[in-house]
């Protein structure tokens, strides 16, 4: 599953778009470091998120990752990778989605629509969510969690494949963000944590961060 397809089969999921969109690839994410933070612009917002929290010291992370990003209208989606990894084999992925979005969808409905279509990338047996924190009402969520211990059997390219994620939700005014990090590894049992390809408390860590360090605003 492309990237790109994923965005739109969350937009089908909220009933918000009926074909896809041809899509414009750039080579230059519009992407820049401030203040220890990535930034990226994009729809008329100001996305602001944590670095990659595989990288160390303070050298510019630009230019030791990886990254795509690809936009349509209303949609665009940067996806980081650790050097040497892409889009078609990684471990580690590290994205962020921005839609238009002028108050419709709650950010509730944007989390329903995420888990309906990571569940039916998976086997059912295998599918878990787990909520890490409270919400603070449909538009104040906390990270949520996703355990994929074998992708389902029609992604075949991925058979004896697993995966963790964490995803983080944000709205302005006219837009809504899904930031989310990935750890992709050998199919695992969902109940054992000690057979996820990441470490719990590195999944943790990167929700708090998430939680407590992305911004979204409209750009000026």
């Amino acid at each position: 599953m492309t990237p790109l397809r994923t965005v739109f089969l969350v937009l089908v999921a909220l009933g918000a778009a009926t074909m896809p969109a041809t899509a414009q690839i750039r080579s230059t994410p519009p992407l820049v470091e401030e203040n220890g933070k990535l930034v990226l612009d994009a729809l008329g917002h100001h996305l602001a998120m944590p670095r990659p929290d595989w990288l160390t010291g303070e050298d510019a992370a630009l230019a030791r990752v990886e990254s795509t990003f690809l936009a349509e209208d209303g949609q665009a989606l940067l996806e980081i990778y650790p050097k040497g990894e892409s889009e078609a084999l990684w471990t580690t992925l590290y994205g962020a989605r921005i839609s238009r979005d002028e108050n419709e969808r709650t950010l509730a409905d944007y989390r329903a629509a995420l888990m309906t279509l990571h569940a039916n990338s998976c086997k059912p047996e295998l599918t878990g969510f787990f909520q890490l924190g409270q919400d603070n009402g449909d538009n104040d969520l906390a990270p949520l969690g996703f355990v994929c211990g074998a992708y389902a059997d029609r992604y075949s390219t991925y058979a004896g494949l697993g995966e963790v994620m964490v995803a983080s939700f944000r709205r302005s005014d006219t837009g809504v963000a899904i930031i989310y990090q990935e750890w992709r590894g050998k199919s695992f049992d969902p109940g054992d944590p000690k057979t996820w390809p990441v470490a719990t408390d590195i999944v943790q860590a990167r929700a708090n961060q998430l939680a407590a360090e992305v911004t979204l605003s409209k750009a000026d």
